[in-house]
C-alpha cells in the first residue's frame, strides 16, 4: 500500500488518540510515549516477523504486544491495540505515531526543526536560527543539527512538510536541470 494511503487511514486514529488525550490531565505526553513504544516495537524485524504471522488471531497479535510492553503500556492503550488488531491496522502505528506528534505540537504550537549542514553549527548560530524560525513560524522551535559533508556548504532546513534547500549542492542540482 501507498505511503500516502497509509497515511490516510492512520489519520482518524491518530486523532481519535489524540483527542483522548487532550481530556486528560497529563495525556498528551503519556500517549506520545506509548505510541512511540508501540511504534518502536512494531517497527523492529523480529516483532514484525512475528505479528505477519498468518496463525496469529487478532487477540493473538493484541495480547502479544500488551505483553511485550506491558510495564509501559496501561489498559487504555490495550484497548488502542485490541481496536488495531480487531481491524488489521497494527502495521498503522509508526503512522499514527507520526501524525499523533505533529498533532501534539500544532496544540503545544511547537515545531521541530532539524538542519542538515556541511559543518558544524555552533550553539550560537543555532540559537540564531532558532529565534528567527521562532519569529517567522510563530511556534516554540526545538532544533536538532546534523552535519552532511556531502552538501559542500550551506544548510537544508526540514521543519514538517517544508524543506528549504539552502547548500551549494542543491543549487548545483537546480543549475544543471536547468541547463538540461
Amino acid at each position: 500500500m501507498a505511503e500516502a494511503e497509509l497515511a490516510t487511514i492512520a489519520r482518524p486514529y491518530a486523532r481519535a488518540a489524540f483527542a483522548h488525550a487532550v481530556e486528560q490531565k497529563v495525556g498528551l505526553g503519556r500517549w506520545s510515549s506509548m505510541l512511540g513504544l508501540l511504534a518502536s516495537a512494531v517497527s523492529e524485524g523480529v516483532v514484525a516477523e512475528r505479528l505477519d504471522d498468518p496463525k496469529l488471531t487478532t487477540e493473538d497479535v493484541a495480547a502479544f504486544l500488551g505483553l511485550l510492553l506491558e510495564v509501559d503500556i496501561d489498559d487504555e492503550a490495550r484497548n488502542f491495540i485490541n481496536v488495531l488488531a480487531e481491524y488489521g491496522r497494527i502495521e498503522l502505528l509508526p503512522h499514527i505515531a507520526d501524525q499523533y506528534e505533529l498533532l501534539k505540537a500544532d496544540h503545544e504550537r511547537t515545531i521541530n526543526v532539524e538542519v542538515t549542514s556541511a559543518y558544524e553549527v555552533s550553539d550560537e548560530e543555532a540559537d540564531k536560527l532558532s529565534a528567527a524560525l521562532k519569529t517567522k513560524l510563530q511556534r516554540d522551535v526545538n532544533l536538532t543539527t546534523a552535519v552532511d559533508a556531502s552538501l559542500v556548504g550551506g544548510v537544508v532546513i526540514k521543519a514538517e512538510d517544508t524543506v528549504i534547500d539552502g547548500s551549494i549542492r542543491g543549487k548545483l542540482r537546480k543549475l544543471s536541470q536547468a541547463l538540461q
